[in-house]
């Protein structure tokens, strides 16, 4: 629940912050590792909004358990009721198939698409991720945790690997961003010698990562691309000559930073002190860099790519915005050319989802591209070929796109929320289509436990830890399975 729904209590917990601001600060065991700062007054107010934050969307959660416990038992009573005898599908050379990133959707729609193809499933996540509600799906084999890589990175090496060999894993594929970075001193993938994997070289992972490298790469083959300036320091935006320009300018983090991505503030801002105030707050530095690139109206799309030998084996394509959890395939001759091209010249196996702009004028203009599996990926739920599309060795003539059949997808307890935006019956006539038409990206009538603990037993097991430490978070991702902070 949104804390600015909250607002009648702001004037009472000001004063019981000015109250209470000489009282210690808690000690807290943070996630990453943060600079030694003098203590600060303890934020009465901050603490207030968690608590109310966290036990609002409990409670409404506990609100919509029973209707999703309905659901999920009428349909396991259902498809019960339906299989006469079981219908077990069988490949020709069964796989064992390796997932990171189980707590994801998209890496349940994987699971789904091999297990339907005769593959077996294995899911696994990091350690904070031990609730991970796509356990329970009757797709997956087998889920393990794994130590956060970036916090342990031989731990997870040797976790990773004896996984690999107990379950005799045949294909690797990294979902989450864990499990797509090569970490300082890495030069190969840690399965490189115990079965295929659907990842790029080092060198290639960190060009598609790297923002500035990205379009730089674009470039060299002759493609459109905003301008884009690597910025190590704040003094360097503040220093960036706007007057020439013709267009508004953007800053994005080249790490991932999940609490800043959606803020799209334009730049220069309406006085130079406000552009310095803005600019002033982004984490930007030489460890941290981020790019300032030029703003390109137009309308977004977004795809998925799965390429081997510079080929994709797997592709779709949707309209996109910054945080859309809405997909639905469209056809871009222009866009599928311009990421072909760019493809030919990526050695490898592995995965690529572009983020892109159609500007007024029709120039396709690409603004970054991430090395992992896209959401959009949901869109196949329904093609018995997308297991084929990442095992078979030979690249096809033509891509795997979603089926025609297909609905778009989109997320229940999105939607839900969505419904507090509604102002006028013609955006809740929208809003019934987008249900009505449209397929629930988790549910499932043949597997539909993952609806029930994803969204009652993985997001409210978050919540709680969130209460318990006094934390806030920006919005809850239920398409990812995880709180943003």
């Amino acid at each position: 629940m949104d804390s600015r729904s909250f607002v009648g209590f702001e004037g009472w917990v000001e004063i019981m912050t000015e109250t209470y601001q000489t009282l210690p600060t808690r000690q807290t065991n943070a996630p990453h590792p943060v600079k030694t700062v003098a203590k600060e007054p303890f934020n009465l107010q901050s603490v207030i909004w968690a608590i109310l934050q966290n036990l609002g969307t409990l409670a409404l959660l506990a609100i919509a358990f029973p209707f999703n416990l309905a659901i999920v038992l009428g349909s396991l009573f259902w498809s019960w009721f339906r299989r006469s005898s079981p219908t077990l599908i069988t490949a020709e050379q069964p796989k064992n198939i390796l997932i990171a990133g189980g707590r994801m959707t998209k890496a349940l729609q994987l699971a789904r698409s091999f297990h339907a193809a005769g593959h077996r499933v294995i899911l696994i996540d990091t350690e904070k991720f031990w609730h991970s509600g796509n356990q329970y799906s009757n797709t997956v084999g087998a889920f393990y945790t794994v130590p956060d890589p970036a916090k342990d990175l031989q731990g997870y090496v040797d976790t990773l690997r004896a996984i690999a060999r107990q379950e005799k894993i045949d294909l690797f594929i990294p979902v989450a961003i864990f499990a797509v970075l090569y970490y300082d001193g890495m030069t190969e993938h840690p399965l490189a010698d115990y079965c295929e994997v659907c990842h790029f070289d080092a060198e290639t992972i960190q060009m598609l990562d790297d923002k500035f490298a990205f379009a730089e790469q674009a470039r060299s083959l002759s493609l459109t691309v905003p301008k884009t300036y690597r910025m190590t320091s704040p003094e360097q935006v503040l220093n960036f000559d706007f007057s020439n320009e013709k267009r508004k300018y953007i800053l994005k983090s080249i790490p991932y930073d999940a609490k800043h991505r959606l803020d799209l503030t334009k730049l220069p801002c309406e006085t130079p002190e406000a552009t310095a105030s803005f600019v002033n707050r982004l984490p930007i530095s030489e460890a941290k860099p981020w790019i300032l690139q030029e703003f390109i109206p137009g309308q977004e799309y977004c795809t998925h790519s799965t390429v081997r030998d510079g080929r994709s084996t797997l592709y779709c394509c949707c309209e996109s915005s910054a945080f859309q959890v809405n997909y639905q395939q469209v056809d871009k001759p222009e866009i599928a050319a311009w990421i072909e091209r760019f493809l030919s010249a990526v050695p490898g196996y592995g995965q690529a989802s572009f983020d892109l702009i159609q500007a007024e004028d029709g120039t396709v203009y690409a603004i970054e591209c991430n090395p992992r599996t896209h959401s959009a990926i949901t869109m196949f739920y329904n093609h018995p070929g997308v297991a084929a599309a990442y095992l078979d060795p030979q690249a096809p003539s033509e891509p795997l796109r979603p089926l025609t059949s297909s609905k778009p997808t989109y997320w229940l307890y999105h939607e839900l929320w969505r419904l507090n935006e509604v102002r006028s019956l013609k955006q809740l006539q929208r809003w019934i289509n987008t249900i009505w038409q449209g397929k629930e990206a988790i549910f499932r009538v043949d597997d539909p436990l993952p609806f029930l603990m994803v969204h009652h037993w993985q997001i409210p097991l978050q919540l709680l830890d969130s209460l318990r430490k006094f934390k806030r978070w920006i919005r809850i991702d239920f398409n990812i399975g995880e709180l943003i902070e």
